[in-house]
């Protein structure tokens, strides 16, 4: 029974991070600007917090998901004032004219700061409550089926980082191919994008 639980996790995880929303763009543009390495470091960012979600969905943890759901409002005007500051941040930015050489320094920041996004995205947790639910997903946690809910986080986990594997491998091949002037472009077009998703998340706080 665990190894379904993995694969419904797997498509659960690409199908949550497929769709392109601010942590995509990110993704392509860390990758475009900075090299696969950066690029794959935002898409892991955000495959550790749709794990986290999917681990409190499908161990059925309700008094955390609970109190998340309660606190989207707050969560949502955080993660779009964060939002704003990147995507002014992006739009200001400069090509690199190579990929960045990641220390500690280069990779864990950028790791980071897309899991603080992705997990202050109240969007997150509703999605994988109401999906696990669709699904009937969420039997793994209601039975108290450790072991099941434990390969069914596993799973979404792998789905979400084989999304953002692939997604920075293919824009890391055409990312030679470009040049600095269109770098400069797709930045200042990044950030608009992410500017205006930080600007919908507090209008949709303030709602």
């Amino acid at each position: 029974m665990s190894l379904p639980l993995l694969f419904k996790g797997l498509a659960l995880g690409l199908a949550i991070a497929a769709p392109v929303g601010p942590i995509g763009v990110l993704c392509i543009r860390r990758t475009l600007a900075e090299g696969w390495a950066l690029g794959l470091a935002v898409g892991l960012g955000a495959a550790t917090a749709d794990a986290v979600y999917g681990a409190i969905a499908g161990f059925g943890l309700t008094a955390v998901s609970g109190f998340l759901v309660n606190q989207s409002r707050w969560l949502g005007l955080l993660g779009g004032l964060f939002l704003l500051y990147l995507g002014g941040r992006t739009f200001r930015s400069v090509p690199a004219e190579r990929p960045a050489n990641l220390g500690r320094s280069g990779w864990w920041p950028a790791f980071g700061a897309t899991a603080f996004l992705t997990l202050t995205n109240p969007l997150t947790i509703l999605s994988f409550v109401a999906v696990f639910a669709g699904f009937g997903l969420a039997e793994a946690g209601a039975t108290r089926d450790y072991w099941g809910a434990g390969f069914l986080v596993a799973g979404v986990f792998l789905g979400s980082a084989l999304w953002w594997l692939i997604l920075s491998s293919s824009v890391a091949w055409f990312r030679h191919r470009l040049t600095p002037g269109a770098l400069r472009r797709i930045n200042q077009l990044s950030g608009l994008i992410i500017l205006g998703f930080g600007i919908s998340a507090l209008i949709s706080g303030v709602r």
